[in-house]
């Protein structure tokens, strides 16, 4: 599946370089506009990401999240610094489909693995982004990407495994942004080793040739950010590569 993304601060649409705030390129867009032609090209699935959220809960954009929402075009799944279970509510109420957690689930794994297990294995997406080492270890990273966790990804895949996780968003960090490729490796050897999980590939993609590339790795879906905004595929020929090789 392709999985376009869109990254929201203060109501703007916008791309932050491999996480960096101050690396920020704001593009003119609406992004109800946004979700029509991407819902208009054959997107199923929105990716939202609230910046403004990650930095204060209390200003997350409940508001415009909605409005994306009832466009009734497609299905959503969002996040940015999911920190309470308020967070998680307010946005199955807005009607997203897949609450988005990132950091949270290595910082107070229980309290994640009781939200799945209350909202169900559906309503909640892993966003672990990793830094893999010289000796190939994946240490999931946090705060922004500021901090390592010290926490393999492996291991916390097997203590999630418990509760049924159904959804996980894995970042390669030194990927993301780059428009030079996605790691495959990565995620051939992450569905092989966690086979029922649904994996969502991203960072990376810059043109058709790397989602054709990820095709062999069997993921279930390929987020797509900064490629589409910049032009050089849509959604579409996305689709088509991913369905046709």
């Amino acid at each position: 599946m392709i999985i376009p993304a869109i990254d929201l601060i203060d109501g703007a649409v916008v791309r932050l370089y491999q996480g960096d705030y101050d690396q920020k390129t704001e593009y003119k867009l609406d992004p109800v506009d946004v979700v029509h032609r991407y819902a208009d090209d054959g997107a199923t699935w929105l990716h939202i990401v609230d910046l403004t959220g990650a930095k204060d809960t209390d200003k997350r954009q409940l508001d415009l999240i909605r409005a994306m929402v009832d466009t009734k075009r497609m299905q959503f799944q969002a996040g940015g610094g999911i920190r309470r279970e308020e967070d998680v509510a307010q946005l199955l109420a807005a009607g997203v489909s897949r609450v988005v957690i990132g950091s949270l689930a290595v910082q107070e794994p229980a309290l994640v693995k009781h939200w799945i297990t209350k909202y169900g294995s559906d309503a909640i997406v892993l966003a672990l982004d990793v830094n893999i080492d010289d000796n190939g270890n994946k240490f999931i990273a946090t705060h922004g990407w500021q901090q390592s966790s010290g926490v393999a990804l492996e291991t916390l895949l097997a203590d999630f495994a418990e509760v049924g996780v159904a959804h996980v968003l894995c970042t390669d960090i030194s990927r993301d942004g780059t428009l030079q490729g996605a790691n495959v490796a990565l995620y051939e050897q992450m569905k092989a080793q966690f086979p029922a999980v649904s994996w969502q590939a991203s960072g990376g993609i810059g043109g058709l040739d790397d989602i054709r590339a990820l095709r062999p790795s069997q993921v279930d879906g390929v987020i797509l950010g900064r490629a589409l905004l910049e032009g050089k595929f849509t959604v579409k020929e996305a689709i088509e590569c991913w369905q046709n090789g």
